[in-house]
């Protein structure tokens, strides 16, 4: 049922091997797994089926974590990080744990919308790589296999961003890169402390240009 789907993870080789199988992991950490609050977290789990949702009540798990009772984490493998929700506060429930997970669930490639994009400003890498670009093209899925096999290379250095220059709501950011519709598909790399960019409009999107476009910049 929709309700289990959450994992038990009985030690912290469980619970560490867990987060590695993912690029975003959520763990719950309840005393009583039977509580009103892991009851949230189950409900929550069935609501995104495609992110994994394990929960732990070992005493040892805790204190490795140095999670407190009641506590869910999430886990992004992209940037290394972890953000905590308290579910002791009586608002805490399935929906706005459903709502912390979306928010913060980076992926290898995010793609940047309304909900993403708070995950996005806060992650801890500086460096974030756009591509803007139509996902009704033919060519979309091949450009994203690419991209995908890029950011791959630049894991925890480099946030993969997948923008639609389709969504009215995304105007703004190509408008900030200069970019026309015509000039499209478009790289564009960022340095998130002091807003220094670079953009290329390459003929075709190649790993090998990736690479070379974000080695330059790094440099």
């Amino acid at each position: 049922s929709t309700t289990e789907k959450s994992i038990v993870l009985n030690s912290i080789a469980d619970a560490e091997a867990f987060i590695s199988g993912a690029e975003v992991a959520v763990i719950g950490f309840f005393q009583d797994p039977q509580s009103p609050e892991a009851e949230q977290f189950r409900l929550a789990a069935g609501q995104i089926p495609e992110v994994p949702f394990g929960l732990s009540s070992s005493a040892a798990v805790l204190s490795h974590y140095g999670a407190s009772a009641n506590t869910v984490a999430l886990f992004r493998r992209v940037d290394s990080d972890r953000r905590d929700l308290d579910m002791n506060n009586k608002n805490a429930d399935a929906k706005k744990l459903a709502n912390f997970v979306r928010m913060n669930e980076l992926r290898l490639v995010t793609e940047y919308g309304p909900v993403t994009a708070v995950g996005v400003m806060q992650s801890s890498l500086e460096f974030n790589l756009l591509l803007i670009t139509d996902k009704m093209s033919p060519k979309h899925p091949e450009r994203m296999r690419k991209f995908r096999a890029a950011a791959e290379l630049y894991k925890g250095k480099i946030l993969f961003i997948l923008l639609d220059s389709n969504l009215k709501s995304n105007e703004r950011v190509v408008s900030y890169f200069q970019l026309k519709k015509s000039q499209l598909p478009a790289l564009a790399i960022f340095h998130t402390p002091d807003d220094e960019h670079d953009v290329l409009t390459p003929d075709e999107i190649s790993v090998e240009r990736i690479q070379d476009f974000c080695n330059r910049f790094l440099q």
